[in-house]
C-alpha cells in the first residue's frame, strides 16, 4: 500500500503543466490531540494541486477530511479527487524519502475522508487535488484530528491493575 513519491511527483508535474492548474503549500503547524487543525483553500478556476504540511505527535491516531463549501451556488464549486497522506521524514517536500501512507480516490465528489492509525511523531503532509469549476472558482474545507493511542505500556500496568484488584478480592472472599 505504501508506494513512493515519484509517482505522485509525476502527477503533480503533470498538473503543473496544464496551463490552469495552480499549486499552493501551507503549513499547519503542529497537530495536538483533542484540537483539530483546519484548513481550506480558495482556488481559482481551473485545476488545483495544495499541500498542507503538519506534524503529529508520537502514537497518535489521525483522520482527514475535506469538503466542498458552497458559499454561494454557481459562484464557487470545488469538485474533489484526491486527498492523500504522506509521510516527510526530513521536513524537506518532494525529495526521496517522502512516502504515500493512504490515499482516498474519489474524482467527482464533493468530499473525502481518510484515516490512519498510529504512526511515529514527525512531519507529514496532505495533498489535496480536484477542479474549482465554479464562475468565480472554487472553497474547500478540511480538518485534521489527532487521537491519543496507549502505548503497549500503559495496556501492561491496566491488566497488572486489574489482576491486583482481582487477588485482593479473592483474599477478601477467603477471609470473610
Amino acid at each position: 500500500m505504501t508506494k513512493k513519491f515519484s509517482i505522485t511527483a509525476l502527477a503533480v508535474s503533470s498538473l503543473l503543466a496544464m496551463g490552469s492548474a495552480h499549486a499552493t503549500i501551507t503549513d499547519l503547524g503542529p497537530a495536538s490531540p483533542g484540537s483539530p487543525l483546519s484548513f481550506g483553500a480558495l482556488a481559482a478556476q481551473g485545476l488545483f494541486n495544495d499541500v498542507f504540511t503538519f506534524s503529529l505527535p508520537a502514537n497518535g491516531g489521525s483522520g482527514y477530511s475535506i469538503t466542498n463549501f458552497t458559499l454561494l451556488p454557481g459562484v464557487y464549486n470545488t469538485i474533489l479527487s484526491t486527498l492523500s497522506l504522506f509521510s516527510n521524514p526530513d521536513g524537506i517536500l518532494f525529495n526521496t524519502d517522502d512516502t504515500l501512507l493512504a490515499s482516498s480516490v474519489m474524482p467527482g465528489v464533493g468530499s473525502l475522508t481518510l484515516t490512519f492509525p498510529s504512526s511515529p511523531a514527525g512531519p507529514y503532509y496532505l495533498n489535496v487535488t480536484g477542479i474549482a469549476n465554479g464562475a468565480a472558482g472554487g472553497i474547500y474545507n478540511g480538518a485534521i484530528s489527532v487521537a491519543v493511542v496507549p502505548e503497549p505500556e500503559t495496556y501492561a500496568l491496566m491488566l497488572g491493575g486489574l489482576g491486583l484488584i482481582g487477588f485482593m478480592a479473592a483474599r477478601r472472599r477467603r477471609e470473610g
